[in-house]
Formats: structure tokens, C-alpha cells, sequence
């Protein structure tokens, strides 16, 4: 159990203002709340408030200036006459100006203080900002809260900002009464526990890019490995058997199969761990285990290796209608209508090669348009315009069918090639093998989930169902719940 430490007296909590956290907050018009600052948080946040029902007493050092920019429904006044008249105040103003709120110690004993503060750096002071704000008025109630949330996305409306925050705080009521608070405002809470996990949550906006490193770490990694795997090929082979200097196709050829290899392959790894999600519930015939910590940081990274994936394919078709711009492939074109001038050959139309070309085209330009849908509807705006059906439908179906598309399109570039000899340099297959490798054990492993027979009992356990009860009842023991059940969301 959590061990519960009070911050100052029971006694001095206000009997009024915090209601049975149970029912909520029933009527938030009934309901002021404080803002200690008026910078651009206090005034995005004003606004979120004012959205929402509640009544706002804003306290600045300088209110006539401050109250130009505040909408004429908020009340801008002292420091001393916002927190007399409520019991509930955001703490908007940086670290060092704590201490100016000491003389009014007094009127904030038994009032919560929600701290929002950020720092500069990592860990850039001995304690936490809300730990120094706690130390400063032990007689307040202080939780720690929305500073991961930015002045931008406290301006959008309810249904567009649906957002993350977290709350921390040593006073089990008044950290639920802010984490309703955030249910009000159309904010997703993190009930982090004790005022010591503060630390944790000021340092949380300071954190570049935390579920891109993984992605774009792989991404990074498979676009040099098929760089140098095509360079070898392309350019090293040609050089070392017949001294042919290829080193021009470096800037634009090269690079250009490299990025098609890469996108693929990273939407592969969009939907292979869904897949081995599903076969690891399937061994152990329940929901209820927890996924191993690789596959549960897999999972989550999905929507970034969507998204570089998109990037690369966009890229590659750039670089594709780049390359009949070169003077190398002007140069190309010529010499081969001189040797076919010089060869007294009238027509060199190649009926197979001409359907190859077209079908190749046609299915890269539709698996860029299904990954283009994808994208756009990974934006957090266009996600919140549809329900769960429907964003499943187009990140799960369509998806699958925007990868068999562009496995078809590897395919038809590939054609015959992939069963000549000469194709394979230094003994490696072409790129395009490779690049298909991937793509066909997702594919396949979608159709075998597809079955009748195990995405029946695949569903059977996405509803509920476990192996273990089968086994207890067919046995006749009582069942015994082991720690590791918990349900995976």
C-alpha cells in the first residue's frame, strides 16, 4: 500500500472546497480558481478554464497592466486578493519567485498549490521545484502538475487536446481532486503518487524526442547498411572486375535504392510486433500476461516507424523523378540510340518490359497514397475526428494493404532479375531481395492469424477467454491468480 504523508494539518483543509472526489466536480461554474502569474501559461490556461466553466481570479505584481490580456470575465487583481478568494491556485511563475509569495503564507495554509514550473536543464537544482515550493508553505496542499503541457495545446479546444499530464502530490485528496481537475479539462491523468516523483516530472518536457530515439536509431542503422550494401554491389563490383568507374551513381543512384529498401522495411516493422503479440497470447492463451519489456517499447515506437517510413518513401519518389534530369542518363539514352541506329534496328519496343514498368509504377504511387492516408490520420487532430473503428480500419486493414502493395511493387521491379546469375555480385542477392524478406514473413504471418482456426481463438482470448480456466474447471481446482496477470491495454 501507498504510505499516505499529510502536509500540514487536516484541519486547516477547507471543508468546502474539496467535495467527495467520487462524484467529481459536479458544476465547475460553481468553482474559482486561482492563477499566480500572467504570463503566456497563465493566459493559455485561462482561457482552457474559462472553456471549460470555471470561474478565474488571475493574481499579478501589476494587474490594470496585466488585465489587457485577459478576457474581461477573468478577475485580475493581487497577489493577496486571488488567493483569498479561492482554495485551489496554479503556482505560473518561475522557482526564484517563490519567495514572494512568503508574506502570504498565511492565506494559503490548508489551500492546494499546483505547481507547473519547469527548468532549464535535467536535474538543475539539489530538489524539485514543487519539493523547494513545499518547503516554502508547509501548511499548503502541494501537487505537482500540467507543466508537461505547453501554452499551445492549452489554447485548443477539448476534443483536440486530449493530452497526457501528470500529477504527483503527498496528499492523497488533493492529488485526486487536481486529477479531476485534468478530467474536466479534457486531459488524460498520470496518478504518479508521492511529491517525489516530481523530480521525474519536471525533467519529462527537458527530454528530446524519447519514443523517436529507438526509431530513428533503426532507421539510421538500415539506411547505412543498404548504402554500403548497394555501393559494394553497384559501384565496387563493376570496378574491381571490369574497371568501369561508377562512382557517379553515388548522390542519386545509390541512395535512391537504398530508401525504398528502408521504407519498407521499417513499415514491416509497423505490424510485426502485432503479430508477435497476438502468437504470444496465443502460447499462453490469455490477455492478462504482460508483454516482455522489448515488445511493450516496440509497440509503442510503431507510430514513429510509420512515420519515417512515409518519410523515406516520399523521399525515394522525389529522387525517382529526379533521375531522367541527370546529363548521365541523357548520355545513357543516346549512346543506346546510336547503337540501335548502328545496329539498323527500327523498333525497339518491348512489350513485356513496357506492362512492367507500367504495373510498377502504378503500385508505387497507390502504396504512397495508402501511407500518405496513415500519416495524416496518426495527426492527433484528424485521429480524434474518428472513432476506434474507424482508425483501426485504416492503420490496421489499410495499413496491411498499403505493405502488400509495396511488397507487389518490390516484386515487379525485381521481375525475372531475382533468377539471374549475373545479378548476384560478390555472391549477395540484389537489394531487392533483401528488401523482401521482411515484408513476406509479415505477410505470411497475417494470413495465418487469418485463419478461421486461430483468429477464432484469437479472438475468443482478446474477449476474455483463458487457456488456465479450461484447464482449473477440467481439473477441478480453484483458480489462483498469479502477479503477472495484468491486463495489457
Amino acid at each position: 500500500m501507498e504510505s499516505i504523508s499529510m502536509m500540514g494539518s487536516p484541519k486547516n483543509l477547507n471543508e468546502t472546497f474539496l467535495p467527495n472526489v467520487a462524484n467529481g466536480i459536479k458544476d465547475a461554474s460553481k468553482i474559482t480558481i486561482g492563477i499566480i502569474g500572467s504570463g503566456d501559461f497563465a493566459k493559455s490556461l485561462t482561457i482552457r478554464l474559462i472553456r471549460c466553466g470555471y470561474h478565474i481570479v488571475v493574481g499579478s505584481r501589476n494587474p490594470k497592466l496585466a488585465a489587457e490580456f485577459f478576457p474581461h470575465v477573468v478577475d485580475v487583481t493581487h497577489h493577496e486578493d486571488a488567493v483569498a478568494k479561492t482554495n485551489i491556485i496554479f503556482v505560473a511563475i518561475h522557482r526564484e519567485h517563490y519567495a514572494s509569495l512568503w508574506d502570504l503564507k498565511h492565506l494559503l495554509a490548508g489551500k492546494i498549490l499546483i505547481d507547473v514550473s519547469n527548468n532549464t536543464r535535467v536535474d538543475q537544482y539539489p530538489d524539485s521545484n514543487a519539493e523547494y515550493l513545499a518547503s516554502l508553505f508547509p501548511d499548503s496542499l502541494i501537487v505537482k502538475g500540467f507543466n508537461v503541457v505547453s501554452a499551445w495545446s492549452l489554447q485548443l479546444g477539448p476534443k483536440d487536446a486530449s493530452r497526457q499530464v501528470y500529477i504527483c502530490s503527498n496528499n492523497v485528496q488533493a492529488r485526486h481532486q487536481v486529477i479531476e481537475l485534468a478530467r474536466q479539462l479534457s486531459f488524460i491523468p498520470i496518478d504518479l503518487g508521492a511529491l517525489s516523483s516530481s523530480r521525474e516530472i519536471e525533467n519529462l518536457p527537458l527530454r528530446l524526442f524519447t519514443l523517436w530515439k529507438g526509431p530513428v536509431v533503426i532507421a539510421i542503422s538500415l539506411a547505412t547498411f543498404f548504402f554500403v550494401y548497394s555501393f559494394i554491389r553497384d559501384v565496387i563490383h563493376p570496378y574491381v572486375k571490369n574497371q568501369q568507374s561508377d562512382f557517379y551513381k553515388i548522390p542519386i543512384e545509390i541512395v535512391n535504392k537504398t530508401l525504398p529498401i528502408v521504407a519498407i522495411t521499417l513499415l514491416s516493422l509497423v505490424y510485426l510486433p502485432g503479430l508477435i503479440a497476438a502468437a504470444y497470447q496465443l502460447y499462453y492463451g490469455t490477455k492478462y500476461r504482460r508483454f516482455p519489456p522489448w515488445l511493450d517499447n516496440w509497440l509503442q515506437c510503431r507510430k514513429q516507424l510509420g512515420l519515417l517510413s512515409f518519410f523515406f518513401a516520399t523521399v525515394h519518389v522525389a529522387y525517382s523523378l529526379c533521375l531522367p534530369m541527370r546529363r548521365s542518363e541523357r548520355y545513357l539514352f543516346l549512346n543506346m540510340a546510336y547503337q540501335q541506329v548502328h545496329a539498323n534496328v527500327e523498333n525497339s519496343w518491348n512489350e513485356e518490359e513496357v506492362w512492367r514498368i507500367e504495373m510498377y509504377i502504378s503500385f508505387g504511387i497507390m502504396s504512397l497514397g495508402l501511407l500518405s492516408l496513415l500519416a495524416v490520420t496518426s495527426i492527433p487532430s484528424v485521429n480524434s475526428a474518428l472513432n476506434w473503428r474507424e482508425f483501426s480500419f485504416i492503420q490496421s486493414t489499410l495499413g496491411y494493404v498499403a505493405l502488400l502493395i509495396s511488397t507487389f511493387h518490390v516484386l515487379i521491379y525485381g521481375w525475372k532479375r531475382a533468377f539471374e546469375e549475373e545479378y548476384y555480385r560478390f555472391y549477395t542477392p540484389p537489394n531487392f531481395v533483401l528488401a523482401l524478406v521482411l515484408p513476406s514473413i509479415v505477410i505470411l504471418g497475417k494470413i495465418i492469424l487469418l485463419l478461421p482456426c486461430v483468429s477464432r481463438k484469437l479472438r475468443r482470448i482478446r474477449r476474455g477467454w483463458e487457456k488456465s480456466h479450461v484447464i482449473e474447471e477440467a481439473s477441478g481446482s480453484a483458480p489462483h491468480l498469479s502477479p503477472e496477470r495484468i491486463t495489457v491495454m
